[in-house]
């Protein structure tokens, strides 16, 4: 596919980009270049700005909020919003949630739900991962069982993303016992405030507060706020996680990292040039934005094909690999450009020595500790690739 954009996509792009100016805060900007995570404030100050301008779902149906947009358009708006460093989509709620209430959801959950999804006013989180569980959720061990109108859940959740700033969460728990394990899971409804639930920190190797633990114990839920049918929860679990493994990709990110690592590498010495100039660097630099262009095709052709009323299949997969494998190595080439420059991460008496350091080497050791998440959680990339084996090639 050629990116020759037409130029009405090339205004769009320009009147995206002065609206993002506009409205967007400095300092939340900055935040989010320097590899630092947004509160639940600053998004959802962000997201009504967006909601106020008919923004909020570009890739929800114009029926639900959404805007109407072409592909195209939807792309290149997901690009200039990375680019300018504007914080991402409620991404636990409108680009996994609401797909699956909109398929699978009652009428009173939509009414309810989406609005409240669109504004930020409700922040949701997954809880899905599960100790000895995580890329196998047919393994999930916590339990609902229902009693007098409520379903009862006990169990545990770990790597919860967000737990500690959501107000609601959605859980997949296994409410029925089924010899196929992959039979008996439902996904339940809840708000995080319901009596029962512990929420505690999960501080990551680039000492950020991003995951949790979620127990639950004895949590009370009424019997309607399950999605479809009880013991079809792995149907729907299939059809939200492929609209994760998408959103993974992030291809707006790599883009806006491979152009910042090329001014940046042209600022640090090495030898009698710069790094930019080093065939190391350019021979990566190629590599992986050949990658990325592979990449953003295949995007393009998924998102065409969800438009025409399709859903994620094995292209899913395959953006969640390569998407991950072009974050990490961008990640390896960021740390090898600023070398020595890196101890600058978490020690402010380096940090504040000026002009001897790139400013990036403030973040780019933290955000290359974090990227090594990215082949795991979503679906370990091995499991990706069993499951393309399976479903796309018949192996």
């Amino acid at each position: 596919m050629a990116f020759d954009y037409s130029p009405q996509d090339l205004q769009f792009a320009d009147d995206v980009r002065a609206f993002i100016q506009a409205n967007l805060d400095a300092g939340v900007r900055k935040k989010i270049l320097s590899g630092m995570l947004p509160t639940r404030s600053e998004r959802e100050k962000w997201q009504k700005s967006l909601y106020a301008r008919g923004w909020a779902a570009p890739s929800w149906p114009v029926e639900f909020g959404g805007t109407g947009w072409t592909v195209v358009q939807r792309h290149i708006f997901d690009e200039v919003l990375t680019e300018e460093g504007a914080p991402g989509f409620p991404v636990f709620g409108m680009s996994m949630l609401a797909p699956v209430l909109m398929r699978f959801g009652t009428e009173r959950q939509k009414r309810e739900i989406l609005p409240a999804i669109l504004t930020m006013d409700d922040f949701w989180c997954q809880g899905f991962s599960e100790p000895g569980a995580g890329s196998d959720l047919a393994g999930v061990r916590s339990t609902a069982r229902l009693e007098d109108g409520f379903w009862i859940i006990n169990g545990q959740k770990i790597w919860t993303t967000l737990a500690h700033e959501a107000n609601k969460i959605f859980v997949l728990v296994r409410t029925s016992v089924a010899e196929k394990k992959q039979l008996g899971l439902s996904i339940l409804l809840l708000a995080m405030d319901t009596p029962g639930i512990t929420v505690r920190p999960i501080i990551t190797i680039d000492n950020h507060h991003e995951v949790n633990e979620v127990f639950f114990d004895d949590v009370r839920v009424p019997a309607e706020n399950i999605i479809g049918e009880e013991g079809l929860g792995w149907t729907y679990a299939k059809f939200l996680l492929g609209h994760e493994r998408t959103s993974i990709a992030r291809i707006g990110q790599s883009r806006r990292e491979l152009k910042r690592l090329i001014a940046t590498a042209s600022t640090i010495p090495w030898r009698d040039g710069m790094v930019s100039q080093a065939p190391w660097f350019k021979r990566r630099h190629a590599q992986i934005e050949i990658r990325h262009r592979i990449l953003e095709a295949t995007t393009l052709r998924l998102l065409a094909m969800v438009a025409e009323g399709g859903k994620p299949g094995s292209e899913a997969n395959l953006l969640k690999i390569h998407g991950s494998e072009v974050q990490q190595d961008l990640a390896e080439l960021w740390m090898d450009v600023v070398g020595e420059y890196g101890f600058a991460y978490g020690q402010d008496a380096i940090a504040d020595i000026g002009e001897m350091v790139p400013w990036e080497a403030n973040y780019v050791a933290g955000s290359y500790f974090n990227s090594r998440k990215l082949s795991i959680y979503g679906g370990s990339n091995e499991i990706q690739r069993n499951i393309i084996a399976k479903s796309a090639l018949g192996l």
